[in-house]
């Protein structure tokens, strides 16, 4: 396979099936997290780019992959699985570099975007319609079928992920694509571009125009010939977004922020969900829409496992994201500042720190780093509790019995994940069904990312399923057919 972008140079457009440069010839400097150097020049797309990639994502619908079977469609997705599997470690290269996650964390992403395209692969000519019993002189069925051009405006935190799992099953339904990636992390899409390219994807069926939200995004949210739109990313962008877009009632999937509780009951497996309780809250830096920031412990045990949390934490190491320690930089300077606000709100307010990791030695001084916090004790109603901080700081918060566990959990806007620790498996059931969130894992926290687990949000998480087929459901709309064959 051809290189792309090997030297991190000038990134263009991709529209049609070529590099276009931005028709406003302006670009956009990425920065490397990690140190602070510049990492290299991307396309500022504005709408006039947007309008071409539309266009194209039409033209692709009328001509070859508009009339491509769904079992060829799931052929050439494997041959992209395949291929991104090839290169899991230049992929991992830019992830790393572009967002400052740490290497095996990018290394994971680019494997999971591996298998999302095997999965939807493997499903693409599974997706069908019904038979319905109706009057004897007719026959009625139900056809799935593609919306058409549909819109994917993807975040910086897992932009190979998110591309899986929002691209991949839209191309699996035969939609074509227009993906706006977010100006601070987008070398990892525009390569998904040129893989799938290479792998004989038809032009126009996928077109990425990278630049900034308030110019590309929302030109692509609000454009008039768009037929779905999916955005990942925060409640404040994501209300915007389904503004613009109900203006041509255009349906929206949002896949928003979260606050995901974990709650510890006093007979849980510690041992076991110490690791689960830190790693869902740190990995990539807490930069994660379901990272358990909130940590429900019972009062009994609550001392237990602030310790056994507290002497995992200063075990932490953050550093530069090639350097693969447990935490890497945030993604920006601007991001540090939103973390470091939270932390000096819980400072105003004597909010204890538990614990915290270390920072290696010889940190670049001009990477944007942040210590992984513990705080202890925090009130359920206080902002640490109820806002989404997105960096690596958990709160421990103490409570008393079922009831007092289930309103703390339910008790801020967002509905995400949750997890629950007990070996009762009437409390396990009963906790499932008592708590407002979208997936629930119960002796664990993510269940390995599954592919196969539809994902979504309650509340202001946002609405609509990504992942496993919910996701082909919501990238195609359901046409009834009635045959009258009487006399």
């Amino acid at each position: 396979m051809s290189t792309f972008n090997t030297n991190l140079e000038n990134t263009c457009c991709f529209i049609g099936g070529e590099w276009i440069a931005p028709t406003s010839g302006d670009f956009l400097e990425l920065t490397d997290p990690s140190d602070g150097s510049n990492l290299c020049s991307i396309a500022r797309g504005q709408k006039a780019d947007i309008d071409l990639a539309v266009c194209a994502a039409h033209t692709a619908l009328s001509g070859d992959w508009g009339s491509m079977t769904a079992a060829e469609r799931g052929r050439l997705l494997f041959k992209i699985s395949a291929e991104i599997t090839k290169n899991v470690e230049w992929l991992a290269e830019l992830e790393a570099r572009d967002v400052g996650k740490p290497l095996s964390q990018a290394r994971n992403d680019a494997i999971a975007l591996a298998r999302y395209l095997e999965f939807y692969g493997g499903a693409a000519d599974k997706v069908h319609g019904q038979t319905i019993p109706y009057l004897n002189d007719y026959t009625v069925y139900t056809l799935r079928e593609p919306h058409g051009v549909t819109g994917h405006i993807v975040p910086w935190n897992y932009p190979m992920q998110i591309i899986g799992r929002s691209v991949g099953a839209a191309l699996t339904m035969g939609n074509a694509c227009v993906l706006k990636p977010a100006e601070e992390a987008c070398l990892t899409a525009l390569a998904f571009a040129k893989i799938a390219h290479d792998c004989g994807l038809p032009e126009g069926a996928l077109n990425v125009v990278p630049g900034l939200g308030s110019e590309a995004g929302a030109a692509l949210s609000g454009h008039p010939d768009i037929q779905h739109v999916s955005f990942t990313g925060s409640v404040a962008t994501g209300v915007k977004i389904q503004t613009a877009a109900a203006q041509n009632v255009t349906p929206v999937t949002l896949e928003l922020g979260g606050k995901s509780p974990q709650v510890v009951f006093e007979d849980a497996n510690i041992d076991r969900a110490i690791a689960f309780l830190i790693n869902a809250g740190i990995q990539n830096a807490g930069q994660t829409c379901s990272a358990s920031s909130r940590i429900l412990v019972h009062k009994s045990i609550y001392e237990t496992v602030r310790k056994r949390m507290s002497a995992a934490y200063s075990a932490l190491t953050v550093g530069p994201a090639m350097s693969d320690h447990s935490l890497g930089p945030l993604v920006s300077k601007r991001q540090k500042e939103l973390v470091d606000g939270f932390l000096d709100l819980a400072k105003r307010d004597k909010i204890s720190i538990a614990a915290q990791g270390k920072y290696v030695a010889d940190l670049p001084k001009d990477g944007a780093y942040i210590l992984p916090t513990l705080l202890d004790n925090v009130p359920f109603e206080h902002p640490l509790a109820q806002d989404e901080i997105f960096g690596p700081v958990q709160v421990l918060i103490p409570f008393e019995n079922e009831a007092e566990a289930i309103a703390i959990a339910n008790s801020t806007d967002y509905g995400l994940v949750a997890g629950i620790w007990t070996k009762d498996g009437g409390r396990q059931m009963r906790m499932a069904k008592a708590i407002r969130s979208g997936q629930i894992f119960i002796n664990n926290y993510g269940a390995g990312g599954g592919v196969e687990l539809p994902f979504g949000g309650y509340g202001k998480s946002g609405h609509g399923r990504e992942k496993g087929f919910e996701a082909l459901y919501g990238f195609s709309t359901l046409k009834t057919v009635a045959n009258w064959h009487g006399e």
